[in-house]
């Protein structure tokens, strides 16, 4: 199945707005095993447009074509769709009918130039778009067959998901269920992941999984995609595949499928019946950010102190040069004086100079509880931003290993002896 992305509009080719809805598309094809084999960023001009769909009407069995479905004027995919496939624009009753109540429903009249939306090419099936005004459709132009999509990105992606994906899948002849299975890592690099995985996808004799992975600092990505005749077959072939990525990958998995490590955290804490404070130098308060925000934190999340400086905290003057000792103080000082029953603390002292990719900084971080404390050293080097990023990283790590009672010191492959 040969697929290519048309993405339209003048903002996106210009570069006025960054195009996350190509990333998006081409990622969620690739985890039900499509993958796509073009891409176009065209801009609001006719003559371009139209240039554009009849070379994908050439090349690819199917497009998926973002935008331009809007009401105002140089929003022309119907338009152009409609030139391509040699067929008329016609009134679409039914989705007027929709728009029309829709504005309605939040008492407005809707706007003369909104019935453009509602002009689709004849020979045009709707894809129905449930949380906004742009109707998607799909039609055949040449051999490929065209799905029209909105730019929105929440109409985008809840469209691409209920409507195009499993039409795509049904013309490529797909098994009847494919699955995907996730694992979310922190400290191992993906080449050295490769290495541990070898040989896993062979555990399914019948080649039904796919292994790949999706890198994004400082978290890894590992996926199972798990082709099957029906759900039970699914099971049946990831069954084995997924016990031995566990036992391979072990404690550095610290999530599943839409987990994260802040959730799987946060929910940790709450199991403990346990209240955080943290303190943090360096990382801008983003240890915090990850957390504090979500639904249930409020129960436990105590205290946060952000700081630049490292002279003095909750008492405890630091030396020139930091230690275990006086990192372990700070996180004891911290839970005592805020009434937390955990406190971790995140000191980082950066190097000196210009940031470059030899730039680095070491990370002073201790756990404390009333009966225990864990300390953990790490240098990590890459510039300001990956060294930022890797604390945050390792800071959240360490707590969700500390809370599952699994080893907070394991060599990652991303710090420096």
């Amino acid at each position: 199945m040969r697929i290519e992305i048309i993405c339209t509009g003048d903002e996106v080719l210009t570069g006025k707005i960054t195009n996350t809805n190509f990333s998006y598309m081409a990622q969620k094809l690739e985890d039900v095993g499509l993958s796509v084999h073009w891409g176009t960023t065209v801009g609001d001009d006719r003559d371009s447009l139209l240039i554009a769909f009849q070379l994908a009407a050439g090349r690819a069995d199917a497009v998926i074509v973002n935008g331009g479905l809007g009401p105002t004027v140089d929003d022309l995919s119907q338009e152009i769709a409609a030139q391509a496939a040699g067929v008329d624009l016609v009134l679409h009753q039914e989705w007027l009918d929709r728009m029309e109540s829709f504005f309605t429903r939040r008492m407005r009249s809707m706007p003369p130039n909104n019935v453009k939306q509602a002009m689709l090419p004849a020979t045009a099936e709707m894809l129905d778009n449930p949380v906004g005004t742009a109707c998607g459709f799909a039609l055949d132009i040449g051999g490929a067959r065209f799905f029209f999509t909105p730019g929105v990105p929440r109409e985008l992606r809840r469209m691409l998901e209920e409507q195009v994906i499993p039409r795509i899948l049904a013309r490529s002849g797909a098994p009847a269920s494919i699955y995907l299975k996730r694992f979310h890592t922190y400290g191992l690099g993906e080449s050295h992941v490769d290495q541990l995985l070898t040989g896993v996808e062979a555990l399914d004799p019948d080649g039904g999984v796919k292994l790949g992975f999706r890198a994004h600092y400082p978290q890894l990505e590992t996926k199972l995609t798990v082709r099957g005749t029906d759900m039970d077959d699914v099971r049946r072939k990831l069954a084995p595949v997924t016990a031995e990525v566990k036992q391979r990958l072990g404690n550095f998995i610290f999530a599943e499928d839409d987990q994260t490590l802040e959730g799987v955290t946060l929910a940790a804490l709450v199991a403990e019946g346990a209240t955080l404070t943290l303190v943090e130098s360096f990382t801008a308060g983003q240890i915090a950010a990850r957390i504090a925000h979500l639904p249930g934190a409020e129960t436990v999340f105590r205290h946060g102190t952000v700081t630049r400086r490292l002279d003095e905290l909750f008492g405890v003057r630091l030396p020139p040069q930091l230690d275990q000792f006086t990192t372990e103080a700070v996180a004891d000082a911290a839970r005592r004086q805020t009434g937390a029953s955990h406190a971790l603390a995140v000191l980082i002292e950066l190097d000196e100079g210009a940031d470059r990719i030899d730039f680095g900084g070491s990370i002073w971080m201790a756990i404390a509880t009333a009966s225990r404390a864990e300390f953990r050293r790490s240098r990590i080097l890459g510039g300001r931003e990956w060294v930022r990023l890797g604390a945050v990283e390792l800071a959240l790590d360490c707590l969700r290993r500390f809370l599952q009672a699994l080893p907070v010191v394991e060599r990652i492959d991303f710090e420096k002896s």
